[in-house]
């Protein structure tokens, strides 16, 4: 049964986590883990070879695809069951491995997606009946789907998109990230215990032990392979768009956040600084940059100070810019721009602020600066708990600025306010995919807000906020002249 979670569940889950943790500390470091076992238990479909893979997942395609609609709940009740349950050992390995994010906050990102990542109830076939008899609509799987994970959400979204192609009718293989090979491929072995324990194959999704871009050239090639689901940068997703197959894009966002003068301040203050911080701002909705309307900039600062802000000046803003971002020179053209430091993305802020001599505790969530417009604050997504602010005269410089620092990414935007026409008009200038009003970030996945939940928004190609029906391909069957009854 899926929970409609509020900001007070959120709070008391992170509060219940933490407490647990500090009780039964536990490292994930000590523990015996890479990317083929975890404590000395081999993962079940994880593969040297792509092509083995491969084969695997199109032999779960087939065994998947003899199921009933019942059958395959059957299975992802089970996933769901599995990742609350083992939602501490994977969030403790993400972090480890990766050294980004909390491992709180990822492990109320794996419950929320064990309660709100749509499952077959998602797959509906429609009917249409006239004059000329009987059209039925239905969902078809398309076979075996290639999927491409990232390192900031890694077990999530290879659990998420699962049971959303599971539910579909769909094997899987994927392409983890090299950075949380580990943690992605941890993911995969669940996916199939859980299959296993609900009477499916012991192989309905597969992965491989090394990722590489041979690997999934490999991928992109195969012809068993019949849709592309790609969650990551823009590099990536370009790869899967000019694959030649269907393909299934979630690029980056550099999400802005516009707080008039009608809004509730306080409450737009923590709720900015909670959704910038929540897994060190890894998800790529969480708030990038906020546009503050000038008469109210000082009160929103002093609210996010209340709710563990850390405010530099901007000469320091200045130096923090030489540690996050980085100088790189390109190989072709010798021409240097500016490259996030991995060494901070998803770090603490107190670890980021470490880098420049400032020492504080962990009671420091996020550090804020005001800056200019162009600043590379603004202009870059840091996915780090940096969080630029810019004053603005009045609405229409706001919405300006705010639609060019989102990049016409389209993927996420925000905004704080209780004025109708402002809301209105922003939401139709940004054209995002998802659009949050008074509420943190995170509501429009569906934490502490309606709605079910994803970790691949599919911006560039249209899907939006995916579900089992994305991973699907529609079938038309037509009876003439008959079954028209009335």
């Amino acid at each position: 049964m899926a929970i409609n979670w509020t900001e007070a569940d959120i709070e008391k889950v992170v509060a219940s986590v933490l407490k647990n943790l500090q009780a039964n500390p536990v490292s994930a470091s000590e523990k015996a883990w890479d990317a083929t076992g975890y404590e000395g238990r081999k993962f079940v479909g994880v593969y040297s070879d792509m092509n083995d893979a491969i084969e695997a997942a199109t032999q779960g395609y087939k065994a998947i695809r003899a199921m009933s609609l019942e059958e395959r709940e059957k299975i992802i009740a089970v996933i769901r069951d599995l990742t609350r349950k083992e939602a501490p050992i994977m969030a403790e390995i993400g972090v480890a491995e990766t050294k980004m994010g909390r491992v709180a906050h990822k492990i109320a990102k794996h419950t929320l997606v064990a309660d709100k990542t749509p499952g077959t109830a998602d797959i509906v076939s429609t009917a249409k009946t006239g004059d000329y008899g009987l059209t039925l609509t239905e969902m078809a799987p398309f076979g075996v789907v290639g999927s491409i994970t990232p390192s900031t959400n890694p077990s999530e979204t290879v659990i998420c998109n699962s049971i959303g192609m599971i539910a579909a009718g769909n094997g899987v293989v994927f392409n983890p990230h090299p950075g949380a090979i580990a943690t992605s491929n941890y993911a995969v072995d669940l996916i199939n215990r859980a299959s296993l324990a609900a009477g499916g194959p012991r192989v309905l999704v597969a992965s491989v032990v090394k990722p590489t871009l041979d690997t999934a050239s490999i991928m992109y090639k195969h012809p068993a392979i019949r849709l592309l689901v790609c969650t990551g940068g823009p590099g990536v997703v370009r790869s899967v768009l000019s694959s030649g197959k269907k393909a299934i894009g979630a690029g980056a966002g550099n999400p802005p956040v516009i707080v008039d003068d009608t809004a509730d301040i306080r409450k737009a203050g923590k709720d900015i600084i909670d959704g910038c911080t929540f897994d060190n701002n890894l998800p790529c909705i969480a708030e990038k940059e906020v546009f503050a309307f000038a008469n109210i900039a000082d009160e929103l600062i002093d609210a996010m100070i209340a709710n563990g802000a850390y405010k530099i000046d901007r000469a320091t803003a200045d130096r923090l810019v030489d540690v996050v971002l980085e100088d790189k020179k390109n190989p072709k053209t010798g021409v240097i721009s500016k490259v996030i430091s991995r060494e901070c993305v998803g770090r603490d802020a107190k670890v980021i602020l470490a880098k420049i001599g400032i020492h504080v505790g962990d009671e420091v969530r996020c550090i804020i600066c005001e800056t200019d417009f162009n600043h590379p604050f603004v202009q870059e997504e840091l996915m780090m708990p940096i969080l630029p602010i810019v004053r603005v005269k009045n609405i229409d410089e706001a919405i300006d600025l705010a639609v060019k620092a989102e990049h016409g990414n389209r993927h996420t935007a925000h905004m704080h306010s209780k004025n109708i026409d402002h809301l209105t008009r922003f939401a139709r200038a940004v054209e995002t995919t998802i659009f949050v009003k008074n509420a943190p970030s995170y509501a429009g996945i569906g934490f502490g807000g309606e709605g079910h939940t994803t970790f691949t928004i599919a911006g560039p190609t249209g899907e939006g906020i995916t579900s089992a029906r994305s991973f699907t391909r529609y079938r038309r069957c037509v009876l003439s002249e008959s079954f028209r009854i009335i």
